[in-house]
């Protein structure tokens, strides 16, 4: 592979970390986030198949041992959910000889993926996850970061940057692979039209909490069918949920996951805003805003080692935060806002919130931010706040 068509990405420094550490590095995320290019571009000595072709997934299915004696000092091997079973044989090697960094395996499902391999390799395996560019990588790739709404369209995807290629129609391509050939893979939907639907369904509530009954109501299926297709999503990276947090505080508090798009520019395209001016004046403007703030977050940390952890917070009849990060006893709390002018009016939740966590018996460390769709940052007396161009300046680990 040549070394001109990589670009640097943030995972790659705790990638490298990993294999010096582990007999065994799992590397996942959704299709065509970077992951095969980032991991032959950090080990090019390294041997490397992939499981994609049906001749190279049918040996490594049909005579596991013969297949890994191919790779006696171990290979990338891409795409191995195709051949879940062969974690269980490289358990078997890596016992033997336990050598930091032998295999590095690579995959773009994460449910049977995740439990494939955790079974088989636990202790044994470090598991990071490559979603699509975040804002500083985009920079890296030559990708103009001027805009917000042009950010937020174009999406992070890498192949749309590192090649110029319009997003809209690149985008949609994705999407008719994704559903006529992952989809297929990863659950037994007959109904790939009903699912398509669904699919842009989800995309119209990013940013708000999940009701499965009124979700399956609108896509014509059942709550199980509705519950089921949302994990096939989620099992995708395309989709993740943010928790409600719900300490035991004597208020109401709403319990249900807010969904969340993982690549805004994905969610644009699904709900058919296809400008920048279209997307500064669309009603959706603040949901894919917020969304956007969660998934540059979540790369935040999972570029440092942590899980996304993503949670929120809102009272049924009371305060409402977008996006909050518990660690131990730190709590970071995020209000989201699109506008480009910070109002008074913005502060006033988290600060309510504060409020409620100073009562509880044992109060959580609790930083307030606002995140806007401005340019400048500000330091108030109890709320830092903070320009769209800075979310990655940031440090959004709590403590």
């Amino acid at each position: 592979m040549s070394q001109i068509d990589y670009r640097p990405r943030e995972l790659e420094a705790l990638l490298k970390r990993s294999v010096r550490q582990y007999p065994v590095v799992t590397l996942t995320g959704p299709r065509q986030s970077g992951k095969t290019t980032l991991a032959r571009a950090a080990f090019p000595a390294k041997s490397y198949v992939s499981l994609e072709p049906l001749d190279q997934r049918d040996y490594a299915t049909s005579d596991p041992r013969g297949f890994l004696t191919e790779y006696d000092d171990g290979a990338i091997i891409d795409e191995v959910q195709h051949a879940p079973a062969l974690a269980g044989y490289i358990q078997e090697i890596v016992d033997q000889d336990a050598r930091p960094g032998r295999f590095i395996l690579t995959g773009s499902q994460h449910f049977g993926l995740t439990q494939t391999v955790t079974q088989s390799l636990a202790g044994r395996t470090a598991m990071l996850t490559l979603l699509p560019l975040s804002l500083d990588e985009r920079r890296a790739f030559g990708a103009s970061a001027e805009d917000l709404f042009a950010v937020m369209l174009e999406g992070g995807f890498p192949r749309i940057h590192a090649r110029g290629l319009p997003p809209q129609r690149w985008l949609a391509d994705y999407v008719a692979t994704y559903v006529e050939r992952d989809v297929r893979q990863l659950s037994n939907i007959g109904d790939l039209a009903a699912f398509t639907q669904f699919l842009k369904l989800c995309a119209a509530r990013t940013a708000q909490e999940i009701n499965l009954s009124a979700l399956g109501g609108d896509a014509g299926v059942s709550h199980n069918t509705a519950r089921a297709w949302l994990s096939v999503l989620e099992a995708s990276y395309l989709v993740l949920r943010a928790p409600a947090w719900h300490r035991n505080l004597r208020k109401q508090l709403v319990k249900a996951p807010k969904l969340h798009f993982v690549d805004a520019g994905l969610a644009c395209h699904l709900l058919g805003i296809r400008s920048a001016e279209e997307l500064r004046h669309h009603p959706l403007r603040g949901a894919l805003f917020e969304s956007w703030v969660a998934s540059e977050i979540g790369k935040h940390r999972l570029h440092r080692g942590a899980e996304m952890s993503i949670l929120h917070y809102r009272e049924s009849r009371g305060v409402e935060v977008d996006i909050l990060i518990l660690e131990g006893s730190e709590l970071l709390a995020c209000e989201v806002k699109s506008a480009a002018t910070i109002q008074a009016e913005f502060l006033s939740p988290l600060r309510t919130f504060a409020e409620r966590m100073r009562g509880l018996s044992k109060p959580p460390r609790t930083r307030l931010r606002v995140l806007y769709g401005g340019e400048a940052g500000q330091k108030r007396k109890d709320v830092e706040v903070i320009g769209w161009r800075e979310i990655q300046d940031k440090s959004w680990l709590a403590g």
